[in-house]
């Protein structure tokens, strides 16, 4: 068996990503990792190549933006192709600010094995830790904390990045024109894993925030617009839930050397954030944490089918 990792990246260091980390939190359990390197302004393919392991390939990328600029096609696009470009039985998907738990490492290798020649498996589920304003506090938004999504795969050729590569989906004979098509397709048979995967796209620096959130706009809205901001508030940081557990090991240096914290305020109004804040939306959050069990959900976006 043979497990494939990969990620897109560009301007990493400009945007403050964890890139280095995420590599590093997979090296172990993959034979090799696809890095789909995008036309930066910085110096992002220095910093993978200073991994300095035989398992990363790099491919060089303009991206589209002209023929993808609306609804984060460009992510899945990027995406797509880093996944064809695998050879691996399985791929293990990771967006730049997600880092993998050195817990889940056997887990993910024991199951792949297991579900190898199953192929009523299209893939496997992880469960999610979305990290906010800092590495202390999370965030429990319905709209921005999924708390399980796709990155496992099997390596098939109408397996594909969906939507804004948040997802994938089984799309035959794809034409890679709209990433959002529903139509002849249908979702994986994925299989739910005891794994964490640590989401820090909401755990960066707030000045670097700014600039990532109008990469964003114009990425899915078509519209370059700078934010005048000199920095993202993250709001009051006591409306967020304390996390208790421990971080992936790789994130260790990242998170003794943080050092935006004088941008961080603990009073005042909080975050503009109905879908946690909201009388509505906090009964179903309550019923969805203390009644239903870890991470299942009323209604929501759900992109797969649970085999077990």
């Amino acid at each position: 068996m043979k497990i494939s990792g990969f990620t897109i990246i560009r301007n990493a260091i400009q945007y403050d990503f964890p890139v280095v980390e995420s590599i590093k939190s997979i090296l172990d359990l993959v034979d090799e990792f696809i890095v789909r390197l995008g036309d930066s302004n910085d110096d992002t393919e220095a910093l993978i190549k200073a991994i300095d392991s035989p398992k990363i390939k790099i491919f060089h990328s303009n991206w589209d933006t002209s023929t993808y600029n609306i609804n984060g096609m460009i992510y899945a696009h990027e995406t797509d192709l880093a996944l064809k470009a695998c050879s691996g039985d399985w791929c293990i998907y990771l967006q730049a600010d997600e880092v993998l738990h050195e817990s889940a490492l056997p887990v993910i290798k024991a199951d792949c094995e297991e579900y190898k020649d199953q192929l009523k498996v299209d893939g496997f589920l992880v469960k999610y830790i979305h990290f906010w304003g800092n590495f202390q506090h999370f965030i429990d938004a319905r709209h921005f904390a999924y708390p399980r999504e796709i990155r496992i795969v099997r390596n098939h050729p109408h397996i594909h990045s969906w939507r804004d590569a948040q997802s994938f989906r089984y799309i035959p004979d794809f034409d890679r024109k709209n990433y959002w098509q529903k139509e002849n397709t249908r979702k994986l048979n994925c299989i739910l894993l005891d794994a964490y995967l640590f989401h820090y796209g909401w755990a960066r620096d707030p000045r670097c925030m700014v600039k990532k959130q109008s990469e964003q706009l114009s990425m899915h809205e078509g519209v370059s617009e700078v934010k005048k901001e000199l920095f993202f508030d993250y709001g009051n940081m006591n409306d967020m839930p304390i996390y208790q557990g421990s971080h992936p090991a790789v994130m260790k240096e990242r998170i003794e050397n943080m050092s935006w914290e004088k941008y961080l305020r603990y009073d005042g109004p909080r975050i503009d954030m109905r879908k946690k804040f909201g009388l509505k939306y906090r009964i179903i959050n309550f019923i969805e944490n203390r009644l239903l069990g870890e991470g299942e959900r009323i209604g929501g976006f759900k992109n797969y089918k649970l085999v077990k």
